[in-house]
Protein backbone atom coordinates (compact mmCIF):
# COMPACT_ATOMS: atom_id res chain seq x y z
CA UNK A 1 0.00 0.00 0.00
CA UNK A 2 1.61 3.61 -1.05
CA UNK A 3 2.28 5.91 1.39
CA UNK A 4 -0.38 8.27 1.92
CA UNK A 5 0.94 12.07 2.37
CA UNK A 6 -1.28 15.42 2.85
CA UNK A 7 0.48 18.48 1.96
CA UNK A 8 -1.61 21.14 3.80
CA UNK A 9 -0.99 24.25 1.71
CA UNK A 10 -0.50 27.16 4.25
CA UNK A 11 0.39 28.98 1.03
CA UNK A 12 0.59 30.47 -2.50
CA UNK A 13 4.00 30.62 -4.64
CA UNK A 14 4.99 34.20 -6.49
CA UNK A 15 4.84 33.86 -9.97
CA UNK A 16 7.40 32.13 -11.52
CA UNK A 17 7.46 29.43 -9.06
CA UNK A 18 3.45 28.54 -9.13
CA UNK A 19 4.01 28.38 -13.34
CA UNK A 20 6.78 25.98 -12.81
CA UNK A 21 4.60 23.81 -10.19
CA UNK A 22 1.36 25.06 -9.67
CA UNK A 23 1.21 25.08 -6.03
CA UNK A 24 3.70 24.34 -3.06
CA UNK A 25 1.94 21.08 -3.29
CA UNK A 26 4.02 20.66 -6.75
CA UNK A 27 7.17 21.92 -5.07
CA UNK A 28 6.85 19.43 -2.05
CA UNK A 29 5.72 16.98 -4.53
CA UNK A 30 9.26 17.08 -6.73
CA UNK A 31 10.87 17.05 -3.35
CA UNK A 32 9.41 14.12 -1.67
CA UNK A 33 9.94 11.82 -5.04
CA UNK A 34 13.92 12.89 -4.94
CA UNK A 35 13.76 12.55 -1.13
CA UNK A 36 12.25 8.82 -2.49
CA UNK A 37 14.80 8.40 -5.30
CA UNK A 38 17.69 9.33 -2.65
CA UNK A 39 16.78 6.29 -0.63
CA UNK A 40 15.53 3.43 -3.26
CA UNK A 41 11.82 4.31 -2.98
CA UNK A 42 9.97 4.44 -6.47
CA UNK A 43 7.87 7.50 -6.28
CA UNK A 44 4.77 5.29 -7.15
CA UNK A 45 5.11 4.20 -3.63
CA UNK A 46 3.70 7.79 -2.54
CA UNK A 47 0.42 8.62 -2.66
CA UNK A 48 0.63 12.41 -2.18
CA UNK A 49 -2.77 14.68 -1.82
CA UNK A 50 -2.75 18.76 -1.42
CA UNK A 51 -5.17 20.54 0.28
CA UNK A 52 -5.80 24.22 0.37
CA UNK A 53 -6.25 25.38 4.36
CA UNK A 54 -5.83 29.09 4.10
CA UNK A 55 -8.99 29.95 0.90
CA UNK A 56 -10.84 26.72 1.50
CA UNK A 57 -9.70 25.94 4.76
CA UNK A 58 -10.28 21.75 3.36
CA UNK A 59 -8.55 19.20 6.02
CA UNK A 60 -8.00 15.07 5.25
CA UNK A 61 -9.87 13.09 7.17
CA UNK A 62 -7.08 11.16 9.30
CA UNK A 63 -8.48 7.51 8.22
CA UNK A 64 -7.17 8.44 4.75
CA UNK A 65 -3.90 9.44 5.26
CA UNK A 66 -0.69 8.25 7.25
CA UNK A 67 0.72 11.42 7.69
CA UNK A 68 0.46 15.41 6.98
CA UNK A 69 3.07 17.72 6.05
CA UNK A 70 2.61 21.12 6.61
CA UNK A 71 4.33 24.20 4.70
CA UNK A 72 5.99 27.12 5.01
CA UNK A 73 4.01 30.39 4.40
CA UNK A 74 4.13 34.33 4.40
CA UNK A 75 2.00 33.88 6.87
CA UNK A 76 2.74 34.98 10.45
CA UNK A 77 2.08 31.66 12.68
CA UNK A 78 1.43 33.61 16.12
CA UNK A 79 -1.55 35.81 13.83
CA UNK A 80 -5.07 35.04 15.87
CA UNK A 81 -6.90 34.88 12.94
CA UNK A 82 -9.32 31.76 11.88
CA UNK A 83 -7.44 29.74 9.44
CA UNK A 84 -4.74 29.67 11.15
CA UNK A 85 -6.27 29.10 14.61
CA UNK A 86 -8.11 26.23 12.92
CA UNK A 87 -4.57 24.85 11.55
CA UNK A 88 -3.75 24.72 15.07
CA UNK A 89 -6.95 22.84 16.15
CA UNK A 90 -6.09 20.54 13.57
CA UNK A 91 -2.89 19.74 14.56
CA UNK A 92 -3.19 19.24 18.15
CA UNK A 93 -6.03 16.65 16.92
CA UNK A 94 -2.96 14.75 15.19
CA UNK A 95 -1.08 15.34 17.95
CA UNK A 96 -3.65 13.28 20.17
CA UNK A 97 -3.91 10.22 18.04
CA UNK A 98 -0.42 8.08 17.19
CA UNK A 99 -0.81 6.92 14.08
CA UNK A 100 -0.88 9.69 11.21
CA UNK A 101 2.35 11.21 11.50
CA UNK A 102 3.32 14.96 11.34
CA UNK A 103 6.03 16.77 8.74
CA UNK A 104 6.53 20.64 9.74
CA UNK A 105 8.07 22.62 7.44
CA UNK A 106 8.99 26.73 8.43
CA UNK A 107 5.26 28.08 9.00
CA UNK A 108 4.70 24.58 9.76
CA UNK A 109 7.41 23.93 12.39
CA UNK A 110 6.21 27.14 14.03
CA UNK A 111 2.64 25.75 14.17
CA UNK A 112 3.19 22.57 15.54
CA UNK A 113 5.56 24.48 18.26
CA UNK A 114 2.43 26.56 18.72
CA UNK A 115 0.13 23.61 19.19
CA UNK A 116 2.24 22.27 21.60
CA UNK A 117 2.08 25.10 23.74
CA UNK A 118 5.09 27.19 23.43
CA UNK A 119 6.05 30.62 22.03
CA UNK A 120 6.21 30.93 18.78
CA UNK A 121 7.04 34.99 17.66
CA UNK A 122 9.07 37.61 15.80
CA UNK A 123 12.83 36.68 16.28
CA UNK A 124 14.69 40.31 17.68
CA UNK A 125 18.18 38.72 15.54
CA UNK A 126 16.75 39.53 12.23
CA UNK A 127 16.10 37.59 9.31
CA UNK A 128 17.43 34.06 8.11
CA UNK A 129 17.50 34.54 4.27
CA UNK A 130 19.07 32.45 1.96
CA UNK A 131 21.26 29.04 2.54
CA UNK A 132 22.28 28.75 6.26
CA UNK A 133 24.11 26.36 8.12
CA UNK A 134 22.39 24.81 11.14
CA UNK A 135 24.21 23.16 13.92
CA UNK A 136 23.20 19.74 14.59
CA UNK A 137 22.64 18.13 18.33
CA UNK A 138 24.03 14.63 18.84
CA UNK A 139 19.92 13.20 17.48
CA UNK A 140 20.17 15.52 14.75
CA UNK A 141 23.90 14.29 13.86
CA UNK A 142 22.15 11.02 13.96
CA UNK A 143 19.61 11.89 11.48
CA UNK A 144 21.15 13.50 9.05
CA UNK A 145 24.27 11.71 9.24
CA UNK A 146 26.59 15.16 9.44
CA UNK A 147 27.92 17.55 11.48
CA UNK A 148 25.76 20.21 10.30
CA UNK A 149 22.73 20.98 7.95
CA UNK A 150 22.87 23.06 4.87
CA UNK A 151 19.47 24.60 4.23
CA UNK A 152 17.91 27.37 2.43
CA UNK A 153 16.09 30.00 5.26
CA UNK A 154 13.48 32.36 4.60
CA UNK A 155 11.85 33.29 7.73
CA UNK A 156 12.11 35.90 11.11
CA UNK A 157 9.53 34.10 12.74
CA UNK A 158 10.68 31.17 15.40
CA UNK A 159 9.74 29.03 18.24
CA UNK A 160 11.30 30.14 21.47
CA UNK A 161 11.67 27.09 23.07
CA UNK A 162 11.77 23.46 22.66
CA UNK A 163 8.47 21.83 24.06
CA UNK A 164 9.63 19.74 26.63
CA UNK A 165 8.22 16.07 24.67
CA UNK A 166 10.57 16.46 21.43
CA UNK A 167 14.04 15.76 20.99
CA UNK A 168 16.40 19.16 19.76
CA UNK A 169 17.61 18.59 16.21
CA UNK A 170 19.52 21.88 15.76
CA UNK A 171 20.25 25.54 16.31
CA UNK A 172 21.52 28.54 14.78
CA UNK A 173 23.09 32.00 16.10
CA UNK A 174 20.01 33.94 15.03
CA UNK A 175 17.19 30.65 15.89
CA UNK A 176 17.64 28.26 18.64
CA UNK A 177 15.05 25.51 17.59
CA UNK A 178 15.90 24.58 14.04
CA UNK A 179 14.05 21.12 14.21
CA UNK A 180 12.33 18.91 16.75
CA UNK A 181 11.26 15.84 16.62
CA UNK A 182 8.86 12.93 18.45
CA UNK A 183 10.11 9.51 17.42
CA UNK A 184 7.15 8.07 15.22
CA UNK A 185 5.05 10.86 15.69
CA UNK A 186 6.36 14.72 14.44
CA UNK A 187 9.51 15.94 12.80
CA UNK A 188 9.83 19.29 12.27
CA UNK A 189 12.51 21.45 10.38
CA UNK A 190 12.71 25.77 10.74
CA UNK A 191 14.52 25.38 7.01
CA UNK A 192 12.68 25.33 3.87
CA UNK A 193 14.28 21.67 2.15
CA UNK A 194 12.09 22.60 -0.71
CA UNK A 195 13.31 25.24 -1.73
CA UNK A 196 15.80 25.46 -4.37
CA UNK A 197 17.97 28.92 -5.51
CA UNK A 198 15.18 29.74 -8.45
CA UNK A 199 12.64 30.01 -5.97
CA UNK A 200 14.76 31.53 -3.33
CA UNK A 201 16.10 34.23 -5.93
CA UNK A 202 12.26 35.07 -6.38
CA UNK A 203 11.57 35.63 -2.87
CA UNK A 204 14.68 37.46 -2.92
CA UNK A 205 14.05 39.95 -5.54
CA UNK A 206 10.57 40.43 -4.55
CA UNK A 207 10.62 41.27 -1.25
CA UNK A 208 13.43 43.39 -1.99
CA UNK A 209 11.67 45.76 -4.62
CA UNK A 210 8.30 45.48 -1.44
CA UNK A 211 11.10 47.08 1.28
CA UNK A 212 11.14 43.54 3.27
CA UNK A 213 14.35 42.86 2.63
CA UNK A 214 16.71 46.40 3.06
CA UNK A 215 19.70 46.32 0.75
CA UNK A 216 22.28 44.91 2.90
CA UNK A 217 20.09 41.56 3.88
CA UNK A 218 19.29 41.19 0.00
CA UNK A 219 22.88 41.34 -1.31
CA UNK A 220 23.81 38.69 1.66
CA UNK A 221 21.26 36.55 0.89
CA UNK A 222 22.30 36.50 -3.23
CA UNK A 223 25.68 36.15 -2.14
CA UNK A 224 24.95 32.63 -0.78
CA UNK A 225 21.64 31.41 -3.27
CA UNK A 226 23.72 29.17 -4.96
CA UNK A 227 24.83 27.17 -2.54
CA UNK A 228 25.02 23.48 -2.98
CA UNK A 229 22.24 22.37 0.15
CA UNK A 230 21.01 19.33 1.83
CA UNK A 231 16.89 19.80 0.85
CA UNK A 232 16.85 16.39 -0.97
CA UNK A 233 18.67 14.48 1.69
CA UNK A 234 15.99 16.34 4.24
CA UNK A 235 13.34 14.58 2.41
CA UNK A 236 14.85 10.98 2.43
CA UNK A 237 15.14 11.49 6.31
CA UNK A 238 11.51 12.87 6.16
CA UNK A 239 10.46 9.58 4.11
CA UNK A 240 12.76 7.34 6.75
CA UNK A 241 10.74 8.94 9.29
CA UNK A 242 7.56 8.15 8.05
CA UNK A 243 8.74 4.36 7.27
CA UNK A 244 10.70 3.77 10.31
CA UNK A 245 13.71 3.38 8.65
CA UNK A 246 15.83 4.85 10.89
Amino acid sequence: MPLRIAILECDTPLTKTRTKYGGYGGVFTSLLNAGAQSIGLHKKELCISTWDVVDKQEYPSLEDVDAVLMTGSRHSSFDDIPWINRLVEFTQQVLAQDRVRIIGVCFGHQIVGRAMGVKVGRSDRGWEASVYEVDLTAKGKELFGKDKLVINQMHKDIVFTYPPEVEPLGSSPRCEVQGMLIPKRVITIQGHPEFNAEIVTELLETRHKQGIFDDKTYEDAMRRVGRDQDGVLVSGVFLKFLLDRW
